[in-house]
């Protein structure tokens, strides 16, 4: 039985060698490497792009990656519970609103950013409205900031809470809401004690999977933060485009995913169930 089941997981370990460890070979390999003279790599071995890193222009970019994802996350989480909440409560037309959900990954990720800045700009429909509402004089700023960057972001991968979270939320005992309300519970105590803690695995696998790729997005702040919120992804693609530093985009990769990894085996280690 395991020579059988060795068999058959042999395709899948075929494809993660050859589509994931082998990359990141090659990255780390680069990663110690100098950058050649018109780009590229060449000798000789050095840790010279793992101390750029320590530079603070860096580290602030590093900080202001954490921050906007973690306040992408966060408005995530504060809007997807209250959706994922109304559709498990919606007999009828639940497939309705899942399908309302995931309808804008039927349509270009790229069509999708643009259209929030065709929204967002000096020229666009939410200015234009609010100049013709007599509301405002001047032009919003709207557009290349980072509140355009949290825009964006969770406007992308709200979806990503909304399905975990909905997955828990239906699964939850309506007799138990009922149970607390014989008790005396008030709404609010209901949802904080009762609610909140049963639905935790959808809440944490939806945090998970929406601050690791926010995290490392570069084309939502490319577009919609211009050059005034550059993001560690956009970091990253610029070393490996216009700066052709391939050494220091590699590194940059190598310390990322160290990061993100040390912080989910540090919350899976607090809690077990976390990841779950």
């Amino acid at each position: 039985m395991n020579r059988l089941r060795a068999w058959f997981l042999a395709p899948s370990w075929a494809v993660m060698l050859l589509l994931f460890l082998a990359p990141l070979a090659i990255i780390c390999a680069y990663s110690f490497e100098t950058r050649g003279a018109y780009g590229g790599i060449s000798l000789p071995w050095t840790t010279e792009s793992y101390q750029r890193l320590a530079d603070p222009i860096y580290l602030a970019i590093l900080w202001r990656s954490f921050w906007i994802a973690g306040l992408a996350t966060l408005l995530c989480l504060l809007f997807g519970f209250p959706l994922a909440l109304f559709i498990s409560r919606s007999a009828e037309r639940k497939n309705l609103y899942l399908s309302l959900v995931i309808l804008p990954f039927w349509t270009s990720f790229l069509v999708r950013t643009y259209a929030w800045m065709f929204l967002l700009r000096d020229t666009g429909l939410i200015n234009t409205l609010l100049q013709k509402l007599g509301l405002i004089h001047d032009p919003l700023p709207l557009l290349y900031n980072d509140g355009a960057v949290v825009l964006g972001l969770v406007y992308s991968y709200l979806p990503f809470v909304v399905l975990p979270l909905y997955a828990t939320i239906e699964r939850l005992d309506p007799n138990l809401l009922e149970a607390a309300a014989d008790l005396g519970a008030r709404p609010l105590a209901t949802l904080t004690r009762v609610v909140l803690p049963l639905t935790a695995p959808g809440i944490r696998a939806g945090a998970i999977l929406t601050f690791i790729p926010c995290l490392g997005a570069y084309l939502t702040p490319d577009l919609l933060g211009g050059g005034k919120s550059v993001m560690i992804g956009n970091l990253i693609q610029n070393q490996f485009t216009s700066a052709r530093d391939w050494p220091f985009g590699s590194a940059i990769s190598l310390a990322l995913m160290a990061i993100v990894m040390a912080l989910l085996m540090l919350f899976a280690r607090r809690d077990p169930e976390g990841l779950v």
